[in-house]
């Protein structure tokens, strides 16, 4: 299976990653109103775990490209991505305007990682695929079992 992939940086994706993690960068910064989300942990090896896959999987959408490849155009798979870059962004747009209702966590839990996942299969990168669905279980179980149930 590695033999299909070859070492290639991939700018859309650093540059996906890093818009991505924009909000996250202010939110360090600037404290939202009724900041829920700055709680400890009650999944810190979830939380771990997920962290690592999180780090593997943009390493991989960065770094690892197949070599059957196409160039990056305008498809149902990044059509997909960017919706859900305007979902998460207007998750944080709700969260700092002080809503953090269930929907809204979930609205900055899953949209991120759907972004990587869809990013993933439209460029058939199934080890980053792979990756992504492991993160997406561990950010949504941090989510449900730290602010939902």
């Amino acid at each position: 299976m590695l033999n299909s992939y070859k070492f290639k940086i991939d700018f859309w994706s650093i540059g996906l990653f890093l818009l991505m993690m924009l909000p996250n960068f202010l939110w360090f910064a600037f404290p939202a109103p009724n900041d829920v989300l700055r709680i400890t942990s009650v999944t810190p090896i979830t939380d771990a775990i997920g962290s690592f896959l999180q780090i593997s999987l943009i390493a991989s959408l960065s770094c690892l490209a197949r070599k059957d490849s196409k160039p990056l155009r305008f498809s149902a798979g990044i059509i997909a991505t960017l919706i859900c870059v305007i979902a998460y962004f207007v998750g944080w747009v709700l969260y700092y305007n002080a809503i953090a209702y269930a929907w809204v966590i979930l609205m900055l839990t899953l949209p991120p990682c759907l972004v990587f996942l869809f990013y993933a299969i439209d460029r058939k990168n199934w080890i980053a695929t792979t990756l992504g669905i492991g993160f997406t279980v561990c950010h949504l179980i941090f989510a449900l079992v730290n602010f939902i149930l």
